[in-house]
Parts: C-alpha cells; structure tokens; sequence
C-alpha cells in the first residue's frame, strides 16, 4: 500500500513540473503521518528546482547545520524557504524528534538512581519544550533576518505550543524520579511570560527555571555551562540534557548525555 502511494505522489510531482509549487503541495501520507514528499525529495534532486536553480541542496544544507559543520549562519538560504516549511510543517520534522526522545528515554529508563532525589535532566525552552513554529511560519521558517522586538512581543504572549515529543520526556522522567530543569537562554524580563507559557502547557513541577541575566552579555555556551557547573556544586547530578542548537549542549559540565532536537530554522552562537 505504501509502495503505490509512494508512486502515486512521484507521479503528482512529476506532473506538476518544476516551475511551481505544486511539488510541495502533494499531501499524501505514509500511516505514521509523514508526508512522501520527503521521500521522493532526493529523486527530484536535492532541493527540487529550488536547490538547483540556487545552488543550494537544501537537505544538505540541513545535514551540515544538524552536525554544527555550518556555524555562525544568520539566516536560512532563502530558496531553501519552502524546503524547510515543508520539513517543520509536515511529520518529517516530528519524526525526527521522535527518534531523539525515544533514545532519550530508552537512556533515562536504563539509569539506575541513587534515591536521593539530586538527578537531574536539563531542558532548553524554545524549540525543545515549547515550539515557536506559529512564529516562524509567519517569518519565512528562518528566511527573515531575527527580529528581537517581534519575536520578544511573540514570547510575552506566552501562548507557544508544547513540542509533544519532549513532553512525552518530560513527564517520563518525573515518573522515574529525576527532575527537569528549565535552562533557557532568554532573559530575566521573560521569566514571568516563560514561566506562564511552560504551565499552560503542562511543564510543571519542575526543579528551577533558570534565565539568562538581563543585562549580562556572555556566550550561550558559557552561560549554560556556567549554570550546569552552579548545578553540580549544589549537589545535582546532571544525567541528561537536551536542546536544539549545539549551545545547549556544549561546554562542561554538559551532562552525562545529551540529546540534539532537529532545528533548521536559526542558529545561536
């Protein structure tokens, strides 16, 4: 059945040609709800029309920003716009999340604990517990250059989405007894919003929100790791971090593993 779909979509495709966007429109679906197009994207060529016509593979391009090969990009090549829509909007990206937090909670289930209620599990906040795709969508899924007043207005609105996937962590190691902690990379003047918008979609419980200073200008990678190192000299026992941009994880303490969610839309150095 998946066989004849799969041809069906190829067939879609190629009869939409290359000159428009009705290769991204196909919306047939595999039963885990991923959509063909990601399967059929390769035998159009890396990037469709899009990649070829601007040089860009675009899945690529992913390939190397996952692996923090490509650094220090401000903005999504822009003929890569709908490539990475595509991925975000459709189960490719839900999928992949899928695999990180079914490792991540094979690893937790595997811990044996100390009983002393000091393991921890460190979370960033956005793109890992909570998902800004209803702002992104709006702003070229990473194609616009950032916007620190529109996206801080989006913040304090505090109605971001939950990412399921991580949820699904979340409230699996509370049942084995480590407790989350929240280490996210905004600052002091959005704890209020953050803690608010974390609530409403169900992370609570947890051991600290932790915020970045507000007038405190240091690298994500030292302010993370610094809070991970304060964590351990009170006494914490990092077994686990995860986040979606290699600043979350990177710089010691890192935590006794971590754990990189997909994210192709921005990058923080």
């Amino acid at each position: 059945m998946a066989v004849a779909k799969l041809l069906a979509a190829f067939l879609a495709v190629l009869s939409a040609g290359t000159g428009g966007a009705g290769a991204w429109d196909v919306k047939l679906e595999l039963d885990d709800g991923m959509p063909l197009i990601h399967m059929l994207r390769p035998l159009l060529s890396t990037g469709g029309h899009l990649g070829r016509k601007g040089r860009v593979p675009c899945d690529s391009w992913r390939f190397a920003v996952e692996t923090n090969t490509l650094r220090d990009w401000k903005t999504i090549p822009a003929r890569c716009e709908k490539y990475v829509g595509n991925y975000m909007m459709g189960g490719h990206y839900r999928s992949d999340s899928r695999a990180v937090v079914n490792e991540a909670i094979a690893y937790a289930e595997s811990l044996k604990l100390s009983g002393n209620g000091k393991e921890v599990w460190v979370f960033d906040v956005d793109e890992t517990t909570l998902s800004n795709l209803p702002y992104y969508a709006k702003h070229g899924f990473g194609a616009e250059p950032y916007n620190w007043t529109t996206f801080g207005n989006y913040v304090q609105e505090a109605n971001a989405p939950a990412l399921p996937e991580t949820m699904r962590l979340y409230k699996r190691l509370q049942a084995l007894g480590i407790k989350p902690v929240i280490l996210t990379g905004r600052r002091e003047d959005k704890r209020e919003a953050t803690a608010k918008n974390l609530a409403s979609e169900g992370y609570t419980g947890y051991e600290k929100l932790l915020l970045k200073p507000q007038d405190v200008k240091v690298h994500s990678v030292e302010f993370k790791s610094g809070e991970r190192k304060k964590l351990e000299d009170a006494g914490y026992v990092i077994v686990g971090n995860i986040g979606d941009q290699w600043t979350d994880l990177l710089g010691e303490p890192e935590g006794a593993r971590t754990f990189k969610l997909p994210d192709p839309m921005y990058y923080i150095g």
